[in-house]
C-alpha cells in the first residue's frame, strides 16, 4: 500500500454517502434516522483530523432536485453529522452540497470542480495540489484528479472504473497510510 506524506497546510475532502455514512443504494439518506456513521469514521477521522489545516465535505444530493427531501432536511442531517463528529474532536470545516438533478443546465455535481471552488472562494488558503480527496465512487476520484489533488478510494461493492492513488476499507485505514 502507497503513502501520502502531508503536513499541516493540507485540506481534507470527503465524499458523505459511503465515506461518512451507510448509502442508501435503493434512495436517499432522507432523515437523521438514516444516516449511520461507517464503522472506523470517527476513530479514523479522530485520528487524522489533526493533520490537515481544514476538512471539507462535498457531497452530491440530487434528492433534493428530485423532491423526495428538502434541503432544510438536508441541514438538518449535515449538522447532526458535524455535531456528532465535534464530540469526538473532529471539526468539518464546511460541508458543501450539490442539489441539482444530473445534467441540469447547471451542473455543480461531482466530478465538476464547482463545490471545490467554491472552498477555495471561502478559504482562501485551500491549494488543490496540497489536498486529499477521499471518495467511493468514480465521480468522486475524477473531482479530485481534475483539481490536482492525491485520491483515495474507500472500497465498496461499486465498480469503479477510474483509478485513484490508494485505496482503503476506511478511515481507520487511511490514518495508517497518512505519513505526518
Amino acid at each position: 500500500m502507497s503513502e501520502i506524506k502531508i503536513d499541516s497546510s493540507w485540506t481534507l475532502f470527503l465524499d458523505r454517502d459511503g465515506v461518512i455514512n451507510e448509502r442508501n443504494f435503493e434512495g436517499y439518506i432522507t432523515s437523521i434516522k438514516d444516516f449511520i456513521f461507517l464503522p472506523y469514521v470517527k476513530e479514523g477521522l479522530k485520528i487524522i483530523s489533526k493533520q490537515f489545516s481544514r476538512i471539507i465535505v462535498v457531497t452530491n444530493q440530487q434528492g433534493i432536485g428530485k423532491s423526495t427531501m428538502s434541503e432544510n432536511t438536508l441541514n438538518e442531517i449535515h449538522n447532526y453529522m458535524v455535531e456528532s463528529l465535534k464530540v469526538e474532536g473532529v471539526i468539518i470545516d464546511y460541508v458543501f452540497f450539490a442539489s441539482n438533478l444530473r445534467g441540469a443546465q447547471i451542473d455543480r455535481r461531482k466530478p465538476r470542480s464547482a463545490m471545490a471552488n467554491e472552498a477555495q472562494a471561502l478559504f482562501p488558503e485551500i491549494d488543490f495540489s496540497k489536498s486529499i480527496m477521499v471518495g467511493d465512487t468514480g465521480s468522486d476520484i475524477e473531482f479530485g484528479m481534475n483539481l490536482g489533488m492525491k485520491t483515495v478510494l474507500i472500497t465498496s461493492a461499486e465498480k469503479v472504473s477510474v483509478e485513484s492513488d490508494i485505496k482503503v476499507n476506511n478511515l481507520k485505514e487511511l490514518s495508517d497510510v497518512l505519513k505526518f
